[in-house]
């Protein structure tokens, strides 16, 4: 673990400390309680705050219940996969992705 000082305002001591109190803990633990709270909270925020953009985008979607269950069956590996991607002629596959998404606006 790491040790970090901190300097804080005197109303955020004295809410930490009541806080201990109430708690029976150390002031140390109810620190390290909101800032592993307040990072973990920031961390999901900003990942769904992604997955809207990416949805809102079109880049983003839910599988219908149809596509889970394909998805489900499928026994394709990856090298499966692969080897028939490379044997198939024409354009890269990132390029034919790339005419169906269509021009960037």
């Amino acid at each position: 673990m790491t040790t970090l000082t901190l300097d804080l305002p005197a109303k955020v001591y004295e809410r930490l400390r009541s806080v201990a109190e109430q708690k029976q803990v150390a002031i140390e633990a109810v620190a390290q309680e909101w800032l592993t709270e307040k990072s973990a909270s920031t961390l999901m925020s900003e990942r769904e705050r992604l997955r809207e953009v990416l949805r809102a985008s079109g880049r983003l979607g839910e599988l219908s219940p149809e596509e889970k269950q394909r998805a489900a069956q499928s026994t394709l590996t990856l090298e499966e996969a692969r080897t028939i991607l490379d044997r198939a002629e024409g354009k890269p596959l990132s390029e034919v992705v790339l005419e169906m998404r269509g021009p960037k606006e």
